[in-house]
């Protein structure tokens, strides 16, 4: 058997192998996660303060789960680039879409309701 050819190394049918380790401090450090964001309601935070905890802590966790458990962590920074970018200016873009329409929507309430 040819061990110089990457195709018939031993190792090569198994993959990437990572310590199962690692993944249970990422399902702890998701579990304190969580378990914050239900502090946030739990402790009844409104406003801001509020908000702002919910989407920090909603994008530690995502980020935890796709740089971890989808393996972005170990790809090559343009493959990172080239999977996160598309969704991420389609968000930028619902985002701008979404404040226009609370801004009508806002605008129509007080123009009918005041």
């Amino acid at each position: 058997m040819d061990h110089t050819n990457p195709a018939h190394r031993p190792d090569a049918a198994h993959g990437q192998q990572h310590p199962i380790g690692i993944y249970l401090k990422i399902w702890a450090l998701l579990f304190v996660l969580s378990t914050m964001s239900y502090m946030v309601d739990y402790f009844h935070l409104q406003g801001l303060l509020r908000w702002t905890l919910i989407v920090v802590l909603m994008i530690a966790k995502a980020g935890l789960i796709v740089s971890i458990f989808m393996h972005m962590m170990w790809e090559r920074l343009a493959l990172v680039y080239a999977i996160l970018m598309p969704p991420l200016c389609l968000l930028m873009v619902l985002m701008v879409l979404m404040a226009a329409e609370a801004h009508h929507t806002f605008g129509t309430r007080e123009l009918f309701f005041h």
